[in-house]
């Protein structure tokens, strides 16, 4: 498992983090810092497409990926290009509470439901595509999966810092993640 962080102060930003663009993205969402003025991204940030996460951050201060569960295995070109062509040198993968790519197969009777009525499918098409793609979607435990995702971008792109980090939705607060030894 793992132990969420809390940032409160600048005091609370773990060491590894200090004086980089991660710190500027906690500085920022949790501690009302004054927003500063950038000509391009500082870092990629990966979260959820979860309507219910805004961040509060600068203009043109990262790129910004959303996909369900913050899973960027797909959209490795998107983040290839934010290294090698945008410079960031630092990505931000954000997990939240209450996702609802954990745990997908408890909801399919509501997806196969909302796609026969918002979408005009036939029911049994609905369940058969949520039964083909639901798999590369799942993520389980939100913490467990950020971690292993954040392990994956780390030995994909090493002179890259990548910063697992867990949105509270209750409190809309950006915490900080740190694996169990």
């Amino acid at each position: 498992m793992a132990r969420l962080i809390e940032v409160n102060s600048k005091q609370d930003i773990l060491p590894e983090y200090r004086n980089t663009a991660i710190s500027l993205l906690l500085e920022y969402h949790n501690l009302n810092k004054t927003f500063c003025n950038y000509d391009q991204a500082q870092l990629l940030i990966g979260m959820c497409m979860d309507n219910r996460k805004s961040l509060w951050i600068p203009e043109n201060f990262a790129y910004v990926i959303r996909s369900g569960g913050a899973n960027l295995f797909f959209h490795e070109f998107q983040v290839s290009y934010a290294i090698g062509v945008g410079g960031v040198r630092a990505i931000a993968l954000i997990g939240h509470s209450h996702c609802g790519m954990a745990k997908l197969d408890d909801q399919k009777d509501a997806f196969v439901a909302g796609m026969v009525k918002n979408a005009g499918w036939k029911a049994e098409n609905a369940s058969s595509h949520f039964d083909n793609l639901s798999p590369f979607f799942e993520i389980g435990d939100a913490v467990e999966f950020l971690l292993c995702e954040v392990e994956r971008l780390r030995k994909r792109y090493p002179k890259v810092v990548v910063a697992p980090l867990f949105f509270d939705v209750e409190e809309s607060k950006i915490l900080q993640v740190v694996p169990d030894k």
